[in-house]
């Protein structure tokens, strides 16, 4: 694995052999930003049996922990974090550099209504102090759930029945997190465009098709009107995967 892998960039010129973290940093004159990262298909599947592991390739992978590495926190939804058995972050020397003068790790933010969740998971015992993982939820969630959620993680109350994704948002760069990294799943990737706090769309197209019923990117009712992005730049490696920065339409 090379220290810093090299794909060219086509859009908005074409340049050969710039850095993936080069290519992909975040703005450096952004004091704060959500970046959703994803990975689809070229017919839009953005799993295959339902995991989300098969569509990547070793660029990907690396441009997935690079992104970590960047993020201040990740923020995921209770139900990928179960269906992709999530754990704590993890130490990347690839990348380590990156994170002179933050924790080692980013922590791990879960977003859960209900705080129905598996509180002896390694995600919440193997979480360093450095690190450690970040509930965030409802002012309606059970009350007890709550309690025994504090235990192990920060809770972060965020809305009254169901999560206020804007105000998480802002609680979360109030404990100094500027960058936010959301990996989905689809449905919190939909919320937090319905919230309107989403930055940019770090999005890798595997050259394959899926077909069948999988997961998209996105899930939900239509957004009226579309929500339109503007393609920012474009990058490819020679075995037909592309990586695409995209932000929201002004």
């Amino acid at each position: 694995m090379t220290e810093n892998p090299r794909i060219n960039r086509l859009l908005p010129d074409q340049v050969r052999g710039v850095g993936l973290s080069d290519a992909l940093a975040f703005p450096t004159d952004a004091g704060h930003w959500v970046r959703a990262v994803f990975v689809a298909s070229v017919d839009g599947a953005a799993t295959i049996a339902g995991h989300v592991g098969g569509l990547g390739n070793d660029v990907d992978k690396q441009l997935f922990a690079l992104n970590r590495a960047l993020a201040d926190v990740i923020l995921v939804g209770a139900g990928t974090a179960r269906t992709e058995v999530y754990g704590p972050a993890e130490d990347d020397p690839q990348w380590r550099h990156l994170r002179e003068g933050r924790s080692p790790t980013a922590p791990i933010a879960l977003v859960s209504h209900s705080l129905g969740l598996d509180l002896s998971a390694p995600l919440f015992t193997e979480a360093p102090d450095s690190a450690r993982t970040i509930l965030i939820t409802c002012a309606d969630a059970p009350a007890r759930a709550r309690a025994e959620a504090a235990e192990v993680a920060e809770v972060i109350v965020a809305g009254q029945s169901s999560v206020d994704l804007k105000a998480a948002i802002v609680e979360l760069r109030a404990r100094g997190f500027a960058r936010i990294v959301s990996e989905g799943g689809p449905q919190l990737f939909t919320d937090l465009l319905i919230a309107g706090v989403v930055d940019e769309l770090c999005l890798t197209r595997s050259p394959t098709l899926v077909a069948g019923t999988e997961t998209t990117i996105l899930r939900g009712a239509q957004f009226e009107p579309p929500v339109d992005l503007e393609l920012e730049s474009l990058f490819g490696t020679e075995d037909g995967y592309l990586y695409l920065l995209y932000r929201p339409a002004a």
